[in-house]
């Protein structure tokens, strides 16, 4: 397959670029850390628009070649002639060409991929969807630091599915007294989300009375699920990249992340510093 030159790609936090912390405890220590980078990558097969997913801008050309064999829209890396990067301010695109069998093909099985991938953006075909204009949230008040202490050990309690069987996401609601009120599990960690979003509107809670809490990765799609049901703060136990971090910000979602061995960590809002 011919490596025709393209725009270069972003490099991985080409900078180093550190975002600054406030711990969440009564000694407000702050820090700064570096965090995986994310953007949203828009595929096209000859000139087609076929799917949008967030990635990390590395090996990107590797990645469109593997998607592509892997979701069997060619046979084989023969049926790629061409693959263009380019860049568009955050996001990236790829311009695929492939042969002629191989695109007569596609366009016969062609088929919505949404919720087929763990990305939870799959088969979105317009950039403007992947980073969609979104409300602004109204400023809510943090948590107090108590009602984050432990969690990592107590929401194990509630995650019934994953005691079976692993392999399981969880989302869960922890209401004003710091209890949690309500867990969802589901394989993908978007789903389960939504499962919880959906169980808030269906026993009409509140969800500015609390916050949610998300066991997976937080990548932006968590966030415009969260900005969208008016969820004022969102607790990570994986760390957030930085894209999320700044869309958190932006949008005044409360953006908290708790580390295995130490204080919890708000993203967002920024530290005065940042301000």
């Amino acid at each position: 397959m011919p490596r025709a030159a393209s725009t270069p790609p972003p490099a991985a936090n080409p900078s180093g670029h550190a975002y600054a912390y406030i711990e969440l405890d009564a000694a407000a220590q702050p820090g700064d850390a570096v965090l995986a980078e994310e953007c949203a990558l828009a595929i096209s097969y000859n000139g087609i628009s076929h799917a949008v997913m967030m990635v990390s801008p590395s090996a990107v050309e590797d990645f469109v070649a593997g998607f592509s064999l892997s979701g069997a829209l060619v046979e084989s890396l023969d049926d790629i002639y061409d693959i263009q990067v380019k860049r568009a301010g955050a996001a990236l695109s790829a311009e695929v060409q492939i042969s002629s069998r191989a695109f007569w093909a596609l366009k016969q099985q062609r088929r919505n991929l949404a919720g087929t991938s763990g990305c939870g953006l799959c088969g979105v075909e317009a950039l403007e969807q992947a980073l969609p204009q979104l409300d602004v949230l109204a400023s809510s008040p943090l948590p107090p630091a108590a009602h984050v202490q432990g969690l990592r050990e107590r929401i194990g309690q509630f995650q019934r599915l994953a005691r079976q069987s692993g392999a399981l996401h969880a989302a869960a609601f922890v209401d004003g007294s710091g209890e949690i009120r309500l867990c969802r599990e589901d394989i993908g960690r978007h789903n389960a989300l939504d499962k919880l979003i959906g169980a808030l509107l269906r026993e009409r809670l509140d969800p500015r009375q609390g916050f949610a809490l998300v066991t997976s990765r937080c990548s932006l799609e968590l966030i415009h699920k969260a900005v969208r049901a008016r969820i004022g703060t969102l607790v990570s136990l994986s760390a957030p990249t930085s894209l999320t971090v700044q869309w958190a910000r932006r949008h005044h979602l409360n953006l908290i992340h708790l580390p295995h061995h130490s204080a919890p960590r708000v993203y967002s809002p920024a530290p005065a510093s940042e301000r």
